[in-house]
């Protein structure tokens, strides 16, 4: 009986040693990245409505101000060849995204870390930034409505 005390005070001990390692590491670890999609960035919205911040989803709200990572394409408009230290990502490269009529939530402002350029391409990449909720209107018009900031880019 005095083995079976002995043993369990022993691996109380060792769980609450090995619980303190645990979150210790956490502390240090990189913040968490949330992985999206184009579609978890969706809301309903009629075309040709006007943009409300009431639109948004609590999970779209809940998102901002977090590090999250989405996959895309460049869109060439407004972009160089090389040293591009902003621009937008588009959910694909057909003429949908390109056009006046594509929907706010296809589309994300860009702008890298302090340092960092990319080049124009034709193939997807991914983008890891902070996200943020900002209108960009023009003539009136909202263009768009997301935001990344101090963003990396892979392919």
């Amino acid at each position: 009986m005095h083995r079976i005390i002995l043993s369990t005070l022993m691996l109380l001990a060792l769980q609450s040693l090995f619980a303190v390692d645990c979150v210790a590491q956490r502390k240090d670890a990189k913040p968490e990245v949330l992985y999206l999609t184009f579609d978890d960035v969706e809301f309903e919205m009629e075309k040709g409505e006007a943009f409300e911040r009431e639109l948004l989803t609590d999970k779209i709200n809940d998102m901002v101000g977090k590090r999250i990572s989405i996959r895309g394409f460049i869109l060439p408009n407004g972009t160089r060849e090389s040293g591009n230290k902003k621009f937008i990502l588009v959910r694909d490269n057909k003429e949908c995204c390109f056009g006046p009529g594509a929907a706010l939530y296809d589309c994300v402002l860009v702008k890298l870390e302090k340092g960092h350029e990319v080049d124009f391409t034709v193939r997807p990449v991914t983008v890891e930034g902070t996200f943020q909720l900002k209108e960009l209107v023009i003539g009136g018009r909202t263009m768009a409505i997301y935001r990344m900031r101090d963003c990396k880019v892979s392919q």
